[in-house]
């Protein structure tokens, strides 16, 4: 997955710890003056809030109660910033994960970022090297598609019942729409909204009582909702319609849901590349079976946050990873930094690049990290990974994941936990459900109703705590040269850099291995760092095969440092922190004028774009750039230290 998920903050250079803890109830009264106040600043109380929004649990699909569970979800507060920062003093930084290096020598500097989502907007690079961009609203021309007025034809009501219907919803097997106004001309357009509109049900004309009824019925059973009948698409058209989705705060599989509800069809029959961001502007390609590029158009009228557009027909779906990248447009607003560090910074990025490190987003939010969990996994300590996700824990939750979590703790019930879970698609929901399934005495199974991508993500994130880790002990010992024993990629093989090749290569060849059992590691210092990490952590080098196929591990290798491409920047500056400082695709559609800005305005903002390969972390560019822990924990203390 190559997603940046990163919520709104403030990177300043931190205070000393003594400078933190004299300040704090300085700092507290200030956040409360200020809540009152109304906060004028426009960028902190809203700032460190948003980041609560996005400390939810994850969330894994189920179709119980959802729109009910959505609705409690978002109802949900987290609380004032004060108590969410005095929380997040219980989560992560970065070198609790491995991140403790730089490869650039300039002096780091302050800004924020993602103040608003629209600082920070993502365009997918697809396999052919071509940039996603929306930029043509217009329906590829088919004689075969139904006329516009197949889409109003149909009442609210018809519309309900037939999806229904559709969704076997109720007892009925069909459903009868009277022909008010009856030609011959009226009835083939309520066939063919019916049919386009509803996939999987069937029309007829019937005779009742002198009057023309159309009756709609289900074609094949179930199957034939996610199945699309095969007659009703021509055979010159491609199967899928391929289309650009912009979207604006909102992750990539909640906006296919809610495509889905709209169409009422299953998400299964959507394809995509990659995921990308919530919190941004991102613009990607997504492939849907047999869903005409008329219907899909149609829903620009009613969608909020999203846009589709550059439609076209073609014979095969996506394939997740089929992409050569992201190019990222990022504005860091409010800085500090003097032109010249500004220019030593960003010259840097482009010359030398950055420590390839895994993003904070992959360890968790919480005071109990991913990694954790997946090394209890590998170590087959299966009460160890029940403990660690249901156990109480300090930091920032919602309300009912604490009191589910006392429950726990002191009843070890799995049904009366579960009783203060309003919410239960959440892992923890999912395990207890496993737990009241299988028993107490059967772990295994019971986390195995935990969705399989889910499931991995744990051992993903402990392979990423080693991979940190052990690049940043590589850094430390040999610095930014390639030396012999370090291992580069000659295709898909990993060999080792013999003394004699030495000046063939450079630091930005040298790869590291993520631990697993089909892999080499290095033949100096760092090679014997891994064996040793691992042996402290109860787990064998020489041994990574899980008795659970899932979890064995085969790992893989990563460059160490990463040289974007397409680097470009410019310092701009502004008086209103809410203008944007420029313009989006849907902007440029909709004709909207990037806003005059001053020559010599009370704010700076560098604005910087990139494009990064697959995999890579884009916070931890823009980390090497500022020189700031990007921790949540860091972020929010630094976004409260603000406001004073």
């Amino acid at each position: 997955m190559e997603t940046v998920e990163m919520n709104s903050v403030s990177l300043k250079h931190p205070r000393s710890e003594d400078d933190v803890a004299d300040a704090d109830e300085i700092k507290r009264q200030k956040i409360l003056e200020n809540s009152k106040a109304g906060n004028d600043s426009g960028q902190s109380i809203e700032t460190v809030t948003e980041q609560a929004e996005d400390m939810k649990s994850e969330i894994i699909p189920n179709e119980e109660s959802e729109e009910q569970e959505e609705e409690l979800e978002d109802s949900d507060e987290d609380g004032d910033p004060e108590s969410f920062a005095d929380m997040m003093k219980h989560g992560l930084t970065e070198s609790d994960v491995g991140i403790t290096k730089f490869v650039s020598s300039h002096k780091g500097f302050s800004g924020i970022l993602k103040e608003r989502y629209s600082d920070f907007v993502v365009h997918e690079i697809g396999k052919d090297g071509r940039v996603s961009h929306l930029d043509d609203f217009s329906v590829p021309v088919d004689d075969e598609d139904p006329s516009e007025e197949t889409f109003t034809v149909l009442s609210d009501e018809d519309k309900q019942r037939l999806e229904e219907l559709q969704l076997f919803k109720n007892k009925e097997t069909s459903v009868a729409i009277e022909v008010v106004e009856d030609t011959k001309e009226k009835r083939t357009i309520i066939h063919q909204a019916v049919k386009s509109l509803f996939p999987g049900l069937e029309t007829k004309t019937e005779d009742r009582d002198g009057k023309k009824y159309i009756i709609a019925y289900h074609a094949a059973g179930k199957k034939a909702l996610a199945n699309p009948r095969k007659h009703s698409w021509p055979k010159s058209r491609g199967n899928y319609c391929h289309f650009v989705l912009y979207k604006e705060n909102k992750d990539t599989m909640d906006a296919i849901n809610v495509l889905s509800k709209f169409l009422r069809v299953k998400p299964n029959i959507f394809s995509y590349m990659g995921t990308k961001d919530k919190r941004a502007i991102t613009v990607q390609e997504i492939a849907v079976l047999r869903i005409t590029a008329q219907r899909l158009a149609h829903l620009n009228k009613c969608l909020m946050n999203f846009k589709l557009g550059n439609f076209s027909y073609k014979n095969h779906p996506l394939k997740l990873g089929e992409l050569q990248g992201n190019h990222f447009t990022v504005v860091l607003r409010n800085i500090t930094g003097t032109d010249d560090q500004i220019e030593q910074a960003m010259h840097s990025l482009r010359e030398i690049g950055f420590i390839n490190y895994y993003g904070m987003q992959r360890f968790g939010t919480t005071a109990v990290p991913t990694y954790q969990i997946g090394r209890a996994i590998l170590q087959n300590n299966w009460n160890e990974v029940m403990d660690l996700i249901l156990k109480p824990r300090p930091g920032a939750e919602k309300g009912y994941l604490v009191k589910c979590r006392e429950e726990w703790a002191k009843t070890k019930d799995p049904a009366a936990a579960l009783k203060k879970l309003p919410v239960k698609r959440c892992v923890e929901g999912q395990l207890l459900r496993g737990l009241l399934k299988y028993g107490m005495k059967n772990i295994i199974s019971a986390f195995g109703i935990i969705p399989r991508n889910n499931r991995l993500m744990y051992i993903h994130s402990y392979q990423s705590y080693v991979w940190n880790n052990m690049v940043s002990k590589r850094i430390e010992e040999y610095g930014l040269r390639a030396v012999p024993g370090d291992l580069i990629l000659k295709g898909a093989t990993a060999v080792h850099i013999e003394e004699g090749d030495i000046d063939n290569y450079t630091i930005h060849d040298v790869v590291m291995p993520l631990p697993g059992f089909d892999v080499i590691y290095p033949k100096h210092k760092i090679g014997e760092a891994y064996k040793e990490m691992l042996i402290a952590d109860n787990l064998d080098i020489n041994n990574m095969r899980h008795k659970i196929r899932d979890y064995s591990l085969s790992g893989a290798y990563r460059k160490i440092i990463i040289r974007p491409q397409n680097v470009n920047w410019e310092v701009v500056a502004y008086d209103d922190p809410k203008i944007p400082l420029f313009t989006t695709d849907l902007d440029k559609l909709e004709g909207k004028p990037l806003p005059v800005l001053p020559t010599d305005g009370k704010f700076r903002a560098l604005k910087m774009e990139f494009s990064l390969p697959p995999s890579t972390y884009a916070t931890m560019a823009i980390r090497e750039v500022l020189k700031m822990d990007t921790s949540i924990k860091n972020q929010t203390q630094l976004n409260t230290t603000w406001l004073r």
